[in-house]
């Protein structure tokens, strides 16, 4: 059995109500939702929520939402794992025992339902999780930090060494994690040394956390409706 599930709070400090804004005329949220349907590998996609409105709108776009979050679960410091191992012990006291869960984040307009069945397949090479991840398009190995308004190296060896010649460095893309439910109830580290990725082109990536994101994302989206 595999299940998605979507943690969508309704709590959002820089964009309010961020996971069901309309973006082109939708909830963001639906996206995420569309996508994992058009994979045809889930036997239920879940939302967790805290809220009654992320609820009524994630049912109508065709997921499940079995029950609202408990406070504890809904502020801002919780971690996306945590909510998703609390889904699979409430599907364990329905006697439901999914073997593979993917988390999908829910402002994923971008997401690509190709990518999600290409970690599927990924996960099944004895890797404890496989997510989504993205190039970093300058190497960090050269970037710096200001102290007292003043530029300081990370690391003063790579100032001269040619970008060509530093290793290609990824970082967490924020679409989808797929793992084991044994792995996510145990609480392993996604990012460890048994875990695998999907690249993700970086035109088909955005965080969303500000407005000037949110523009980003309806351009990037535009180019990969063309």
């Amino acid at each position: 059995m595999n299940i998605a599930i979507i943690p969508a709070r309704i709590g959002s400090t820089r964009l309010p109500k961020k996971n069901i804004k309309l973006f082109y005329k939708k909830p963001i949220i639906s996206y995420a939702i569309k996508e994992a349907k058009k994979t045809k590998l889930f036997n239920k996609i879940i939302v967790s929520t805290d809220s009654k409105e992320i609820k009524k709108i994630s049912e109508f776009y065709g997921a499940e939402v079995p029950y609202l979050r408990p406070k504890y679960l809904s502020n801002s410091k919780i971690h996306f794992n945590e909510s998703v191992k609390h889904m699979i012990k409430w599907l364990a006291k329905k006697k439901l025992y999914p073997k593979n869960v993917c988390c999908i984040y829910p402002t994923s307009p971008l997401l690509d339902y190709k990518q999600l069945i290409k970690g599927y397949k990924k996960l099944q090479k004895n890797n404890s999780f496989v997510f989504s991840a993205c190039l970093y398009r300058s190497p960090p190995q050269r970037s710096f930090f200001l102290k007292n308004g003043k530029v300081k190296l990370f690391n003063k060896k790579n100032y001269n060494r040619r970008s060509q010649t530093l290793k290609e460095i990824y970082h967490d893309a924020g679409q989808f994690y797929w793992g084991k439910s044994e792995n996510w109830i145990r609480e392993k580290i996604i990012f460890n040394s048994n875990s695998s990725i999907i690249k993700i082109p970086y035109l088909q990536f955005i965080d969303i956390n500000y407005k000037d994101d949110w523009h980003v994302a309806e351009k990037l989206y535009k180019l990969k409706s063309k």
